[in-house]
């Protein structure tokens, strides 16, 4: 598919519904990446006479975080593009990860679209993005959810979360930058190789077209298998299940007991995920844990992440902490 102001908006209004004259934002980090989505939805809300705005995150990790900020927006700002910095709270920068800093980024993004009635946010992430994502959760031992990787629509804190530019290589991002002539600035922490993705970037860029080609059939097998794992998971649960309200849900034993690691693992994930509203479930390492309690003749009780997992006669009830 070819990367072009045409051939975009084209695709958005095949895939997503949007309220007329829609008011939308863009994350703006400066970089190549988000500099060409910006311009992109720019022609598609000129196309739709809506609004735009970009949201730059001044994250106040790097030294010169604010003056690049001011750049960016005063560029913005020749090109007739509305733009907001915002800033992260001096209190929220503790461990300066890439981690602490996606966090703090995202709510400060979500926090202004709610403020200001935006419903949707575009978020510049594209193919090789996704990419390394996948092999990132590979070595972290992720299951089938976290291998998907990213999705083109998620929903962060009531927020749509829009990336469409997953099918696009950052080739083609920096060839329609080049055409375009936009301008754009380098995140010298794409360089730091402290950060786990940074080396996972250097060794796909060091790669040979064999390995890159078997990583990709890798991550292709697993968005093709995912949906009917997810499917099974859910079948399995639906099952078992013998009570559920939004403060509970109660289960039999044995049968989730004698289930595999890696299906007694989703089972829980999923459980956790409905009783808490989101998407972050306990880490693998914590669950396991847990099964590995669960198996034992004098298992009782066990809190995994806020959620009470209890054994009464044959029944596995989990709860919330403060039920």
């Amino acid at each position: 598919m070819k990367l072009t102001n045409k051939e975009f908006i084209k695709n958005i209004e095949k895939k997503y519904t949007f309220e007329k004259k829609p008011s939308v934002a863009v994350a703006v980090s400066g970089g190549p990446d988000s500099m060409s989505l910006l311009f992109l939805v720019k022609a598609f809300i000129n196309y739709k006479k809506g609004n735009l705005i970009a949201l730059i995150v001044d994250h106040r990790i790097r030294k010169n975080s604010t003056e690049e900020a001011k750049y960016i927006s005063a560029y913005l700002n020749q090109n007739k593009i509305n733009s907001q910095i915002l800033t992260v709270d001096k209190d929220n920068v503790i461990k300066k990860n890439m981690n602490e800093a996606r966090n703090n980024r995202y709510n400060l993004l979500t926090k202004f679209c709610i403020q200001n009635n935006i419903l949707h946010l575009f978020v510049a992430h594209h193919k090789n993005d996704n990419l390394e994502t996948f092999l990132n959760r590979r070595i972290a031992g992720s299951d089938f959810y976290g291998l998907k990787s990213m999705s083109e629509l998620s929903i962060y804190n009531k927020v749509f979360i829009i990336r469409p530019l997953l099918n696009f290589s950052k080739e083609k991002l920096l060839d329609y930058n080049k055409k375009n002539k936009i301008e754009c600035i380098n995140d010298p922490s794409n360089f730091n190789l402290n950060y786990t993705r940074p080396t996972i970037r250097k060794f796909i860029n060091k790669s040979d077209q064999k390995t890159i080609k078997e990583i990709n059939k890798d991550f292709e097998n697993i968005l093709f298998y995912s949906p009917y794992f997810i499917q099974m998971i859910l079948e399995i649960l639906l099952i078992n299940i013998v009570l559920v309200d939004s403060k509970k849900i109660v289960v039999g034993f044995d049968n989730i007991k004698n289930l595999n690691e890696i299906t007694s693992e989703n089972i829980i994930r999923r459980i956790y995920q409905f009783l808490f509203y989101e998407s972050n479930a306990p880490r693998s390492k914590k669950t396991r844990i847990l099964i590995s309690e669960m198996k034992k003749l004098n298992f009782n009780i066990f809190d995994i992440k806020g959620m009470i997992v209890k054994k009464n006669d044959d029944l596995l009830t989990f709860s919330r902490k403060s039920v």
